[in-house]
């Protein structure tokens, strides 16, 4: 297939901006790249896409997320309204997740994943918990995936706060699954090992968790300090901060996510560093939960690798990119905070070299020759010069997600002209609204 008459945006390490550009799609991947005059000449009998002078640009990705939330839009809470990010947890999330069933589960993962596809997210790292239905959950989510035509890594999140018997569940699912998705090797699906964050594990089911995890060839991904209240439960058990705990147990490392970071210090920085340990971002959730701002430029320059994800907001990763662009300046009262090149490289060029522990055949984030035919086609037509210089700031000021009429991932065109062409949009909400309803009513019922 190839695509002509383009305005293409490549980004990667030497960015330009192609007028009337062409793309020729092989298979998964770019073969080439350059005006449509010279690549309609070098192969007129190729399929033509006209892009109609839209601009093309690589497809987004999400460094953790958490497909099982979807059923919480709207959702009263039973009771007072939580006051602090404990009572979050306890009141909403554990409430939530505890109702799921697999077929909750699948049908929460395609909303996610409908909401994907319409905002050009085609690759995903997902977090998952339903306590009561733990076996086979993952290969419920990754059929979802393989439905809808998008990438992602999963993973069940250990946790002891449900007891001996759903830790030792929660375990047994990362190892059956990684051991499927090593047996397979494609390169829709990976997986990493789950755990909830330091202040429900124990030493013994992190030791657990690390003993399982040998030779599966997978990092662990994990929520880390994202409220005092991680740190303050960490020095009660073991006189460390979050991320020395985290350490010492053999958590960490280069293929390991770290996620939100919100309450490290320098110290815990330069392990995070030293460790190769992946940090992700999540501006929006942090905002919502109120939990604070995490220095995302210090840890940049402190050679920690930081990458963008939301948490289980919408998979609108230009909502993601806008929210961090503009909570840092408020947060540290200085305009010059996060400029929109340092978000533009949390959100693609980390994002892509996060996605690539996962995948390291593929170059995500870049249209060039042999990097994987991920792309969106966006009908921004700017009132002011368009460059390869000041694209951050035209996707932050002037680019509305809305504005992405077609989604590529791996070749195959999920979107087109606005229509998804992978997921029946119409019955996946009519079937999610209702079973979101049964579970409210189960969270509401609950004790």
């Amino acid at each position: 297939m190839l695509i002509t008459h383009a305005r293409l945006a490549t980004l990667g390490e030497e960015p330009q901006l192609i007028e009337d550009g062409a793309l020729l799609i092989e298979g998964e991947s770019i073969a080439a790249v350059g005006t449509t005059s010279e690549l309609a000449t070098r192969h007129p009998h190729e399929e033509q896409w006209d892009a109609d002078g839209q601009l093309v640009m690589p497809a987004a990705i999400c460094g953790h997320t958490h497909f099982y939330g979807a059923f919480a839009r709207g959702m009263a809470v039973p009771g007072d309204p939580p006051a602090n990010f404990p009572q979050i947890l306890e009141r909403l999330w554990w409430r939530l997740d505890k109702a799921l069933t697999l077929e909750d589960v699948r049908a929460s993962a395609l909303v996610c994943l409908v909401d994907a596809v319409r905002h050009g997210t085609t690759t995903l790292i997902d977090h998952h918990a339903s306590p009561n239905d733990i076996a086979g959950s993952l290969d419920v989510i990754a059929e979802a995936v393989r439905e809808a035509g998008v990438r992602a890594s999963l993973c069940y999140e250990v946790t002891d706060r449900d007891g001996p018997e759903r830790a030792r569940a929660g375990i047994v699912e990362n190892v059956r699954f990684a051991t499927s998705q090593s047996a397979t090797r494609n390169s829709q699906l990976a997986s990493s090992f789950g755990l909830h964050a330091s202040l429900t594990l124990s030493d013994e089911t992190l030791a657990d968790c690390v003993a399982a995890a040998q030779g599966l060839g997978i990092g662990f991904h994990i929520h880390v300090a994202e409220d005092m209240a991680d740190q303050e439960d960490s020095l009660r058990k073991s006189g460390k901060r979050v991320v020395r705990r985290l350490y010492d147990a053999g958590v960490l490392g280069p293929r390991s996510i770290a996620v939100h970071c919100v309450h490290v210090d320098e110290a815990e920085m330069a392990v995070l560093a030293d460790s190769g340990t992946w940090v992700t971002h999540q501006p929006r959730s942090n905002m919502n939960n109120g939990v604070g701002v995490a220095a995302v430029e210090e840890m940049l320059r402190a050679g920690v690798r930081v990458g963008l994800g939301n948490d289980g907001f919408s998979n609108n990763m230009f909502a993601e990119m806008k929210a961090a662009y503009l909570v840092h300046k408020l947060h540290q009262r200085d305009p010059r905070a996060m400029p929109g090149d340092m978000v533009m490289r949390l959100a693609y060029g980390n994002n892509a070299a996060l996605a690539a522990t996962f995948w390291p055949q593929l170059r995500l984030a870049e249209l060039a020759p042999g990097a994987a035919a991920d792309l969106v086609m966006v009908d921004y037509h700017p009132t002011t010069p368009l460059t390869e210089g000041n694209l951050p700031w035209h996707l932050l000021f002037g680019y509305e997600a809305s504005m992405i009429t077609a989604t590529v991932c791996a070749g195959q065109v999920l979107m087109r002209e606005r229509q998804l062409l992978t997921l029946d949009e119409e019955a996946i909400t009519a079937r999610a609204r209702e079973l979101a309803a049964l579970v409210w009513r189960r969270v509401e019922s609950a004790d």
